[in-house]
């Protein structure tokens, strides 16, 4: 669904008239940021199959550190492998990392763990590497991409819309008094229970992650 037509759907629900663009009126755009923030929640509110993606390194010789452009600081590392040497990378605290350089004396090899290492000027997340890579190897970083912002009308999402709807409409009654009788707590509710249930059928396209080993 696009972001024209969510922000729509917000306003038939509030018993606006609908707008053929996203900055049409200054109402419209103030339910366009109630639809981002309501966007921005859901995504952060579970590992949406739909926002899975690979972030691809290309290590360099004797350097450790790398950013994940375009990764933000929202998103989720899933896990990390080495396709170079079809090993997987395990993540270790920084902390940890710093302590196994000082004991090899930063000596280069093979990438065995990886930590977040702050963000680059771009505001992207930082991964070091130990062992310092010493070869050209190819690091697939498998992960959630959480930092969406709809700005034009066709701007669109991939995550379930209706827990998007429903929750910008419950601000948006926040910020006017209710609708109809409809108060902001009430519509909360709902909300969240079409958020659960949305949360609930993405899990089933991956059962595995639901079972646990000991």
């Amino acid at each position: 669904m696009t972001y024209l037509q969510l922000i729509n759907s917000v306003l038939r629900r509030l018993r606006e008239d609908e707008v053929t663009t996203v900055n049409e009126s200054d109402y419209s755009r103030l339910v366009g940021d109630f639809v981002n923030d309501a966007l921005q929640s859901v995504e952060n509110a579970s590992d949406w199959t739909a926002l899975r993606t690979t972030f691809n390194i290309t290590t360099v010789a004797g350097t450790p550190t790398y950013s994940l452009t375009d990764f933000g600081t929202r998103s989720k590392i899933l896990y990390v492998h080495n396709e170079t040497t079809n090993q997987v990378i395990n993540q270790k605290s920084l902390q940890r990392i710093n302590q196994l350089n000082l004991g090899t004396d930063n000596a280069q090899g093979t990438v065995q763990y990886f930590a977040i290492d702050g963000v680059d000027g771009n505001g992207d997340s930082r991964m070091r590497l130990y062992q310092t890579p010493n070869a050209v190897n190819t690091i697939s970083v498998y992960a959630v991409k959480r930092d969406q912002v709809l700005v034009e009308d066709t701007d669109a999402t991939v995550i379930p819309t209706q827990p998007i709807i429903q929750l910008a409409f419950a601000y948006a009654l926040r910020e006017r008094g209710e609708t109809g009788g409809q108060s902001a707590a009430e519509q909360l509710i709902f909300a969240q229970e079409d958020l659960r249930n949305a949360i609930a059928f993405d899990a089933n396209l991956n059962p595995e992650e639901l079972i646990w080993y000991s």
